[in-house]
């Protein structure tokens, strides 16, 4: 039995490395019966059956997994929001956050086209870096004439499997084209393959980039709060939850609670208002959602 990572799933067949030789593995049939499916990213224990192919017997234990992409173990997530076309927003920015942070995923922010936008909206988004350092991210400029700065991310990758998120039209593509101009080959083949027009379900695949596996599918193509629970929210604003100890209440959810410790810094300005804001416009979202059975 040898242990493996699958870096690949389609028609049936998982790909699993595993010292640095590639097996076209089949899943066993306990795994329907247990309905386990494996992902891409998981850790498996396989059979070699012929030279190259095998039987995986065993899915390890996940720390995480997306619904789409469908892919598990994730280190990080690499968040591109743009400055302008579309417009940067902290709100949109907040969303992909919190999303990431529900999955104990570590984000990396990038916002690209720095030089597309006035002085007035630079010195805000300034602002912005400022305060999201302030909380612990790590927050990066790009502008379009300067894609080698999109390398100043390639560090990041060593030893790490990464998921690169970001709404249309913000710069993911050329972000990864730059990095790797392998990711620029697949979708000009695909593009071309498939012709216009076409609706495909794209298999996800993680391709080796400066000793790390980089996702070659954007994350989070919804950006709803399905699974995640309100008491859990709190804990995915980092600002929050080093402050939650000294609130006055047990699992204080910091909105209508009496003697509370955020609310406090948000009025102290420790706490910027805006993602206060953004928290209880996810708390109302979260509330009304319709229940599920």
């Amino acid at each position: 039995m040898a242990e493996g990572r699958i870096i690949k799933a389609l028609s049936g067949f998982y790909y699993v490395q595993s010292n640095n030789r590639i097996f076209q593995c089949r899943g066993r049939g306990v795994f329907r019966k247990n309905k386990v499916t494996p992902l891409v990213g998981d850790m498996v224990d396989f059979d070699e059956s012929n030279p190259g192919e095998g039987y995986i017997q065993n899915v390890h234990p996940r720390k995480n997994e997306l619904i789409r992409p469908p892919i598990a173990n994730i280190d990080q997530a690499v968040i591109v929001t743009s400055a302008s076309q579309p417009d940067f927003s902290t709100l949109l920015l907040d969303r992909f956050l919190v999303l990431i942070e529900s999955k104990h995923i570590q984000p990396i922010i990038f916002v690209s086209k720095m030089d597309l936008v006035s002085d007035e909206e630079k010195s805000k988004i300034l602002q912005c870096k400022e305060e999201y350092e302030k909380i612990g991210y790590t927050f990066k400029l790009m502008t379009t004439k300067e894609p080698e700065l999109m390398r100043e991310i390639v560090p990041y990758f060593k030893d790490k499997i990464t998921v690169i998120a970001g709404q249309s039209g913000v710069g993911k593509s050329s972000m990864l084209n730059t990095i790797n101009p392998l990711f620029n080959l697949e979708t000009k083949e695909i593009s071309e393959s498939l012709g216009r027009g076409k609706h495909t379900t794209r298999h996800v695949e993680l391709l080796e980039v400066s000793g790390g596996l980089v996702a070659d599918t954007p994350g989070f193509s919804s950006l709803e709060f399905n699974e995640l629970e309100l008491e859990d929210l709190p804990s995915c604003f980092p600002e929050m939850q080093e402050r939650s100890d000294a609130c006055k209440f047990r699992g204080c959810i910091h909105n209508k609670e009496p003697k509370c410790a955020v609310k406090q810094a948000v009025e102290a300005g420790d706490i910027p208002t805006y993602r206060y804001e953004h928290y209880l416009s996810f708390i109302d979202e979260i509330q009304s959602r319709k229940p599920r059975y």
